[in-house]
């Protein structure tokens, strides 16, 4: 009998280490994004895996300019189907052979190529492990 009630203590342990765990960590709230921008990855804040890429997804119709900490960025891969563009660092890139452990900047600057001319942009940084 008493090996039940340390069952049902271990449970209800369980339980509240897995409310406390979810209490904590919470999700941040989501990102405000400005239109036209649909999506953006790292979001503000984000800390991530030195092998990331940086993705910003805009409407169909616009064009970007990314900087990544005051750079800009030359030939990003681009998809028009979807407006979403993609960048990492590589040997080959002028911008920057790899992610450095820290705090980076994103930039990106947008023109609509389709109908009446409008501009804007967006900054948010994130961290790299």
């Amino acid at each position: 009998m008493a090996y039940r009630l340390v069952y049902v203590g271990l449970a209800l342990l369980a339980v509240a280490a897995i409310a406390v765990g979810a209490a904590i960590n919470r999700d941040g709230d989501p990102v405000e994004l400005p239109e036209p921008l649909e999506a953006i990855f790292p979001t503000p804040g984000d800390s991530v895996i030195r092998q990331a890429s940086v993705e910003v997804d805009l409407a169909v119709g616009y064009e970007a300019t990314i900087y990544i900490d005051g750079v800009p960025v030359p030939n990003p891969s681009y998809e028009p189907a979807t407006g979403v563009y993609r960048w990492a660092p590589s040997p080959a890139s002028p911008v920057m052979t790899e992610w450095t452990p820290g705090s980076h900047t994103v930039r990106v600057e947008w023109i609509r190529v389709a109908g009446t001319p409008a501009v804007g942009h967006f900054e948010w940084s994130f961290r790299v492990n």
